[in-house]
């Protein structure tokens, strides 16, 4: 599975995509994001409140509880502010 990372969560992790082999027990956003924090520092940094990162499913914006299954992208966005 393809991951994206965009703006400061590309920053904070270091580097734009990455593929990614996860484990059987990841099935939801909220399992991947959670996953992803375990994956190192900069990841921990990144993601340090997971509840506030807005995620994309093959470019498609998703709540936290949607299932991955199936998925070939997902792309993990800051939170949006503006004015």
């Amino acid at each position: 599975m393809k991951l994206k990372y965009f703006a400061w969560v590309r920053e904070r992790i270091g580097k734009a995509e990455e593929d990614v082999e996860l484990p059987d027990t990841v099935t939801t956003v909220r399992e991947l994001l959670l996953w992803l924090k375990g994956r190192g520092e900069e990841y921990d940094f990144a993601l340090q409140h997971p509840e506030a990162i807005r995620v994309a499913i093959n470019q498609e914006h998703a709540g936290h509880q949607e299932k991955i299954a199936g998925a070939r992208e997902i792309g993990l966005f800051p939170p949006m502010t503006g004015g």
